[in-house]
């Protein structure tokens, strides 16, 4: 038997969590199109013959700090490099940035008995699949990777070959983790997760980057479950935002988790919202802790 500790590691929004999910087969990270939606190391739990691998995901490495959430999330991210027994590199095909170079740096600074995989993601992107083999070559020479994988996470293709390279570096010992499980976290968590990830991809570019969420009340009846939650955002012109006219916003936002959470929990879901203002949450430690968004 083979267990171990899988980070994947990556600049935002270059897919670390589709590949999660792609690699455990059901929804464990959420995921949107804007920059530095993942918080926190999630980890989700994949069984093989022989081998359980316990993947983290991490929020995008970023260069610009400008508040204490964001010195936070680099901290959280970097720490997932340590401690782990491989580390996966994500990078987008066709496109290598200064963030992605950074997170190279960071890479090499690791101790040299671990394990670092490259995965080229996006590659259903690429119409001319000949132009990958020179990319792929330029890319293996960055570093002294241990493997090379192109994949496309959306897609799900060729997560297979990701799983077997990962196993067989995996030392030998017991699972971590029971059979069934699958995410390494409460319905608690999923919840704050899942109604973030709807604010994210219900309003405008900047606000989602200023709310949080946290569970205040969670109660489970029979087949329903009865959960109170509280949106935080930093000023009363977000407030307004996110309640929107008549409270349309919130009541949409809310549909559309609970639909998701009751599709993931296989339960009925009574999901109660409310938008509350700190000021300046974002940039505060204490309330940081507070939202559990500070490293363990």
């Amino acid at each position: 038997m083979r267990s171990g500790m899988v980070s994947i590691v990556g600049r935002p929004n270059v897919g670390k969590s589709s590949l999660l999910n792609a690699l455990v087969g059901r929804k464990v990270s959420i995921v949107s199109h804007k920059p530095q939606t993942t918080r926190h190391q999630i980890q989700g739990v994949v069984n093989l013959p022989g081998a359980q691998l316990v993947f983290v995901d991490t929020p995008g490495l970023h260069r610009q700090q400008t508040r204490q959430l964001n010195r936070l999330m680099n901290e959280t991210a970097a720490a997932a490099l340590h401690d782990v027994d491989v580390v996966v590199l994500v990078l987008e095909c066709g496109r290598l940035t200064e963030e992605d170079q950074a997170v190279l740096q960071r890479i090499k600074g690791l101790n040299p008995a671990t394990p670092v995989g490259l995965v080229l993601n996006k590659i259903d992107r690429v119409k001319d699949r000949e132009a990958l083999l020179p990319e792929l070559q330029k890319l293996a020479a960055l570093h002294d990777f241990a493997f090379v994988v192109p994949l496309s996470a959306l897609k799900r293709s060729n997560v297979n070959a990701l799983l077997e390279e990962l196993a067989k570096r995996l030392p030998e010992g017991p699972q971590l983790y029971p059979d069934d499980m699958q995410v390494g976290y409460d319905d608690a968590f999923l919840v704050s997760e899942i109604v973030r990830e709807k604010l994210t991809r219900t309003l405008h570019q900047e606000l989602p980057y200023s709310l949080t969420v946290s569970v205040e009340q969670y109660e489970r009846e029979g087949r329903m479950d009865r959960v109170d939650a509280v949106i935080w955002v930093e000023r009363e012109g977000q407030k307004k935002i996110v309640i929107g006219e008549g409270g349309a916003a919130l009541k949409l936002v809310g549909s559309k988790a609970r639909m998701e959470l009751e599709r993931l929990l296989g339960r009925k879901v009574f999901l109660k919202l409310w938008c509350r203002v700190r000021e300046n949450w974002s940039d505060d430690l204490k309330s940081l802790k507070q939202f559990g968004l500070t490293p363990e």
